[in-house]
């Protein structure tokens, strides 16, 4: 997968360190969750690394 965060553990980027609207992302060698930082006991997205990696080369994000 591209722009891996760590595996087995979940991870904010740096970029959102003084943000308060954040995702975290966990990563293992099949699949990618998200979820919101502000809520880690809260609902979790988990996605294909496929797919993961369709969303990440799109650019969507972004926008």
């Amino acid at each position: 997968m591209s722009n891996q965060p760590p595996q087995g553990t979940w991870f904010k980027s740096s970029r959102s360190s003084n943000a308060n609207e954040c995702v975290e992302v966990y990563q293992d060698e099949t699949r990618v969750g998200v979820r919101d930082s502000k809520n880690p006991g809260g609902p979790e997205l988990w996605f294909p690394g496929v797919v993961w990696d369709a969303f990440l080369e799109s650019g969507i994000w972004k926008a």
